[in-house]
Order: structure tokens, then C-alpha cells, then sequence
């Protein structure tokens, strides 16, 4: 049954860097909740979200994946998202269908580049946040000092919601609920426990932690100031509302502690959901337009309201075919309806709705706002489409775009795994937004890009596992081009007499160079019909073929203006081939003379760097011939812009990895060409010339 009171659904998604435990605790919230009868663990592969082959393999999430859960009488959706760096973008989708976060935090208080991304990604969607630190099991802890470099890192204040009760060998024994004032000891590996009075010991430091919780709630609303200025202290109540507010406006991080592995805090974890995090009806009407007019409309969280879903995410499952999962923003959509897909324009029949419990499916016959739910085998829909009540249509924001960072050609091993391979990608390409699939016009390859090799490696895995298809992943051929720097004309006259009709035809071709970026010009000043207008066509088509093949070393030409001034025709023997001919002589003999050179692909980098290893990357980039243009302090890094030559970054993400420990990422694009140096073009040709001689070979 749909869930009728919006304000009882709780969409959350579990965010942090790559290794910090997200998954974990996203296994040992259903097992608390009573969702499931054992403790999944990624350890031994048996976790109830990181349940396919490559991310039980490699022991890292890879998909954003969901469950659902029953607490406190409320539907609790968990949505456990990847923190590796390769992966991110999952979580980036899986942030515009949820209303609240929980960011799963070391002990050590260390924060890196992934969760500064993840969190500046919450602030941007409005999503209030509670924290959980766990693996307390395994880790001595400052918790003054974590909390200060998480305070430092994520720009804004942490308070304590408990704090943890360490036995006489640094055992972690339970927690102290600051709320409550009540220590929590736990008696068994399953969550088992009881309330003691707070141990001695800690009295004074849990005073004085939830003295400062209190003040910090206090600070979240004037009425709540008010009170705790004239009386000193706050209701339980008062807090507890106050803590609310303050999450959903996203002033403080209030932040339990725990081990999620031996189920401690756990059930206060889940409390501090349904009770601190916002539903849908706290986040407000959702915002779109009119996909016709372009007016701007909203949609509230509203059962009653016209039908609206956003879908953020596509799966390909090999049972169940194409499954379209969907956050409902407004109203009610059933099994066997219809919709309209207001980016496409087209209807799609809603046939069975199912929600997604990791890698099983629920059936259901109606979701309604808030909730979220699948729709199976839809046609035309693709991650970041709407689907709405065609009588009252409304389209969503589309997903943030994902910038690849690192290029693979890919070689297919057989004739029959290239068609597959076609197949395939496409359709692994509705799955992953992050992912990049095009065939290089010039040197024919597949290139296939992603985040960081990772990723495109996973891809290739997934490929022979779903598809039945094996690819090899090489370093892509940079697409050098030619031009030239100088002016110069010739003549270019193919006469050819062998008995009968021959060929004839005669030409005079200036050639001169372009703006860089200007691709090719041709210009027709023939007057006095020294060429008939029917051939000119022919002379044109004959450049731009010589212009295919290059002079310097093979590259396709560009940058280049032609103008044919004058030439000469037989009334017999020319025609549209001897000109086509002719042309293509003329081009080649004026090039040689116009001082013809070799260009190089430049790419625009955007690298996001620590402080302290900026002077590295600098000096690298240095290294590979790069221009840095701009150096930009952005929320404690240094955003560093600047244009290299493609062939000197086809690694670079490894490199920049290895240079900055993990923390540094980047996004490339095309630039522009350039010329390439005189010491460097010699090796291009040399290598160009013996791949030739080879493939004659």
C-alpha cells in the first residue's frame, strides 16, 4: 500500500569517501529495522547492496543502489551511494531523489577530496545532513579533534549526539545518548543492549557535549534563544524540535557515533533519521516548466496533485530487462497507466511498478508523492527524463552532465565482438551518465571514456559479463592534423591520351592559411568560362580528398582556404574525373610550397588540487608543455585551468592520483590545435611513416 501521510517517508542517502564504511552501515540500518534476518557484510560479498559481480570482486560500490525499511512507523528508503572518485556521479543522481543525508565520517576526522565533493553536491540540493562515525571498534579517537577537522573541512558546525563508552582495553562498549542522558551499553554482536546511568567517568564530558548541543539548537531559532537565554536549558521536546529545524535548514551537523559492524548505534542512527531529517513536504514543491512555453511551474508534495515523477537512475537488469527508477515529486501514478515523457515528448505505458530492494524488485500498484519506486521495460525513457500527466505536463531540471577524464580505444577480439560490442556500450550507456562511447572520425577507433581507468575497466568487465563481449583497452591514437603556414600557387593538369577519348584536365590553385579552428574554404573565381561550371565541383572534391590524405605526414589537412583562378578544358576529352584529378595535383604541389606543418590536438583542464601539492601539479604541468592560465582558491583547494597537449595527459589521471595522494581530481575537453614543435613533429612523421610501411607489410 502507498504510503498516504507524505510527512512519514524518509528518502536518505548514505554519503562518504571512498573506504569509510557507507555500506556497512547501510547493511547493519535494514538488519536494525528488522528488514533482513542477517547482517550483510561487504567483506565476504554477502552485503544486501553491493550485490553485483564486480563490486563484490573489487569490495567497492560502484552503483548507487536502494532498500527500503519500516521505523517508527515511518518508510525509510536508503540509497547507498559510492565515494571513490570514479563513481561519483551515481551519487550525484541519487542526490536529486532524496530529502536527507547521513554522512558516514572516520574517526580520525579526516575528510577528503570525495566527501568535500559530496557534501558541496548536499548543499547544492538543500539536503539536511546527520553524521555517524563509525569503525570506533577499530580506531583510537579524538572525538574534539575529528570533529574540528570535520567542522574545518565541511564549513560548518558539529555538534555530538553521543558519545562512545570505551571498556578497560580500548573496547568499544556503547555510546552515551546526550538527548537522553543515558548511557547505552551493548550486551551482543547483534544490537542487543541496555540503559545504565552514565558511567562516573564521563558525567563531566557528557555534561558539558550536550551543554553545547543544547546551545547550538538553541541558536537555530530566535524563540528557542529566547528561552534558553531566560531559563538556561531547553524541554526535551524544545530540542528535539530545535534539532530538526536546524538539520533541515542545514546549520549545524549533529553527529552520532558507533560501529556498525557489532551494531552499536545503529537503532539511535535510525531514530535520528525519522526525527532529525526532513520528508518531502519539509523539502518543499518541486520546480520545473512548462515544456511547451517554457513557463516556470511547481508541483507540491501533494497525492492530490497532477502526476509527476522524475526518473534519476537506469538499471539493465538481465531478468527484469530496463528498470526507469523514479522519485514521484506530485500526485499518483499506477501499474497499467499511461504517462507522458515531457522531455521526449512521447507517451509511455506504465505497465508494472515495483520497488527496488537492492537486487530484488517489490510489485506494487501505486506509488505516491515522495515515494520512490521503478517502472519496467519503458521505451523511451532515459535517466533524467519526466514522466507527468500529459493533461498537465511538467519538466524536470535534467541530471548534472559528468565530465570523463581518461580515453580508451578499444579493440574488440573478434569481427562477430565488434557488432556486440556496439550493442553493448549503448546500452551500458543508458546505465552509467558518467560514461562516454564515439568512433574517432579520423583514426576509426572506438573511444570509450570515463571517470579514472577504474571505471572504464568495471565498464569492460560489465561488457563481457552482461553482453558476452571482449574488449582490449589501448591508449587512443592522438588525431593529428596538417596545415600550412605560408601562401603559394600551382598548376595542377592531368592529360592522359591512349587511343580514342582521353583526359583532360587543366587547373591554377592559390592556397593560403585560415584562422586556426576555420576547417576549410573554397573559392570560385573562374570568369570567362576558362573551366565549364560543371567541373568546378569536381576540382573541389578533388582538394578536399588530397586534403584526407596530408602531405607531412598523413593527417587530414585543415585551416586551409583554396581559390581556383584560372585553368584550361578540352571540349572532348575533359571531364568531371580529369578534374577531380587535376585538383587534387594542383593542392599538392601548391602545399609543398606553402610551408606545410603538423598539428596537435590541445585539451582544456580544470584540476582541483590541495593546497600543499599545488606547487607539484604546477610543475608538472610545466613538464608536459602546459599553459597554466588560472590559479583559483575554491572551498579550501586551488582550482588550477589550464591547456596541454592531449598526447602529453592520455594517462594523466593515474598521474595526478600518484602526485596528490588520492585527493587531486580533473575534467578535460578539446580545446584547440596547435602547432607542434619542430623537435617533437620529426618523431610524429617517423612513426607515422614506418605504421604505413607496416601496414603494407
Amino acid at each position: 500500500m502507498p504510503i498516504e501521510d507524505v510527512s512519514k517517508i524518509r528518502n536518505v542517502a548514505i554519503l562518504g569517501q571512498g573506504g569509510v564504511g557507507k555500506t556497512s552501515l547501510a547493511d547493519a540500518l535494514l538488519f536494525a529495522a528488522g528488514k533482513v534476518n542477517r547482517l550483510g557484510r561487504v567483506d565476504d560479498g554477502s552485503s544486501f547492496f553491493d550485490f553485483e559481480p564486480e563490486e563484490i570482486r573489487h569490495k567497492v560500490s560502484i552503483s548507487a543502489s536502494l532498500h527500503h525499511l519500516q521505523w517508527k512507523k515511518h518508510e525509510v528508503t536508503i540509497v547507498d551511494t559510492p565515494g571513490y572518485a570514479n563513481f561519483l556521479s551515481e551519487s550525484r543522481q541519487a542526490m536529486r531523489a532524496v530529502d536527507g543525508a547521513v554522512v558516514v565520517l572516520r574517526p580520525s576526522g579526516q575528510v577528503k577530496v570525495e566527501l568535500q565533493r559530496l557534501w558541496a553536491w548536499a548543499q547544492e540540493e538543500g539536503l539536511g545532513c546527520v553524521g555517524f562515525v563509525t569503525h570506533l571498534d577499530r580506531e583510537a579517537v579524538d572525538l574534539e579533534n575529528a570533529f574540528e577537522q570535520t567542522s574545518k573541512a565541511l564549513q560548518i558546525p558539529v555538534v555530538a549526539l553521543s558519545l562512545p563508552i570505551v571498556g578497560e582495553e580500548a573496547e568499544l562498549r556503547g555510546h552515551v545518548d546526550l538527548l537522553r542522558e543515558r548511557a547505552v551499553l551493548f550486551t551482543g554482536e547483534t544490537g542487543q543492549s541496555r540503559e545504565e546511568a552514565i558511567p562516573a567517568v564521563l558525567a563531566e564530558r557528557a555534561k558539558q557535549m550536550r551543554d553545547r548541543l543544547v546551545e547550538t539548537v538553541a541558536e537555530a531559532s530566535d524563540e528557542l534563544l529566547e528561552k534558553y537565554l531566560e531559563n538556561g536549558s531547553l524541554a526535551p521536546e524544545e530540542i528535539q524540535t530545535g534539532l530538526r529545524a536546524g538539520v533541515i535548514a542545514r546549520r549545524f551537523l549533529p553527529v552520532l557515533c558507533g560501529s556498525s559492524t557489532r551494531m552499536i548505534g545503529v537503532h539511535g542512527l535510525l531514530d535520528a533519521i525519522v526525527d532529525c531529517l526532513g520528508s518531502p513536504l519539509d523539502a518543499g514543491a518541486a520546480r520545473g516548466a512548462n515544456p511547451k512555453t517554457g513557463d516556470e511551474l511547481e508541483r507540491p508534495p501533494d497525492a492530490g496533485a497532477p502526476m509527476s515523477a522524475f526518473v534519476f537512475k537506469t538499471m539493465i537488469d538481465p531478468f527484469a530487462g530496463k528498470l526507469s527508477i523514479f522519485r514521484v515529486e506530485s500526485g499518483r501514478l499506477k501499474a497499467d497507466s499511461t504517462a507522458l515523457n515531457a522531455i521526449r515528448d512521447t507517451k509511455e505505458r506504465i505497465g508494472h511498478l515495483v520497488k527496488i530492494e537492492g537486487k530484488k524488485q517489490e510489485p506494487v500498484t501505486e506509488v505516491v508523492a515522495g515515494e520512490i519506486a521503478a517502472a519496467t521495460k519503458l521505451r523511451d525513457t532515459l535517466s533524467g527524463d519526466t514522466l507527468c500527466d500529459e493533461r498537465d505536463p511538467i519538466a524536470y531540471p535534467a541530471l548534472p552532465e559528468a565530465s570523463p577524464s581518461i580515453s580508451f580505444a578499444i579493440e574488440p577480439k573478434t569481427k562477430a565482438d565488434e557488432e556486440k560490442a556496439n550493442q553493448g556500450l549503448h546500452r551500458l550507456l543508458e546505465e552509467d551518465l558518467a560514461l562516454r562511447v564515439h568512433r574517432d572520425a579520423q583514426t576509426r577507433e572506438i573511444i570509450l571514456s570515463g571517470a579514472g581507468q577504474q571505471h572504464v575497466e568495471i565498464v569492460v568487465e560489465r561488457l563481457k559479463r552482461k553482453f558476452g563481449v571482449e574488449v582490449e583497452l589501448k591508449a587512443p591514437k592522438v588525431p593529428y592534423r596538417e596545415t600550412i603556414k605560408g601562401k603559394a600557387n600551382s598548376q595542377g593538369k592531368y592529360k592522359k591520351q591512349s587511343g580514342g577519348r582521353g583526359q583532360y584536365g587543366d587547373c591554377w590553385l592559390d592556397v593560403e592559411p585560415l584562422p586556426r579552428g576555420k576547417g576549410f574554404e573554397f573559392v570560385d573565381k573562374i570568369v570567362g568560362g576558362a573551366i565549364p561550371r560543371n567541373y568546378i565541383p569536381a576540382v573541389e572534391k578533388g582538394v578536399r580528398e588530397a586534403m584526407q590524405e596530408g602531405h607531412v605526414a598523413g593527417y587530414p589537412m585543415q585551416d586551409v582556404r583554396v581559390t581556383l583562378y584560372d585553368g584550361s578544358f578540352h571540349t572532348v576529352d575533359s571531364s568531371e574525373m580529369a578534374f577531380k584529378i587535376a585538383g587534387s595535383l594542383g593542392f599538392k604541389a601548391a602545399v609543398e610550397k606553402a610551408k606545410p606543418i603538423l598539428l596537435e590536438p590541445m585539451m582544456k583542464l580544470e584540476i582541483t588540487t590541495p593546497d600543499e601539492t599545488m606547487g607539484d601539479v604546477i610543475g608538472d604541468l610545466n613538464s608536459r608543455r602546459g599553459k597554466v592560465s588560472q590559479v583559483e582558491a575554491r572551498s579550501g583547494e586551488e582550482v588550477i585551468h589550464a591547456v596541454v597537449p592531449m598526447t602529453e595527459v592520455l594517462r594523466y589521471a593515474s598521474d595526478l592520483r600518484s602526485m596528490t595522494s588520492g585527493r587531486g581530481a580533473f575534467a578535460m575537453e578539446f580545446s584547440h590545435y596547435e602547432e607542434v614543435p619542430a623537435h617533437l613533429a620529426q618523431k610524429i612523421v617517423d612513426a607515422a611513416k614506418a605504421a604505413k610501411e607496416a601496414a603494407k607489410g
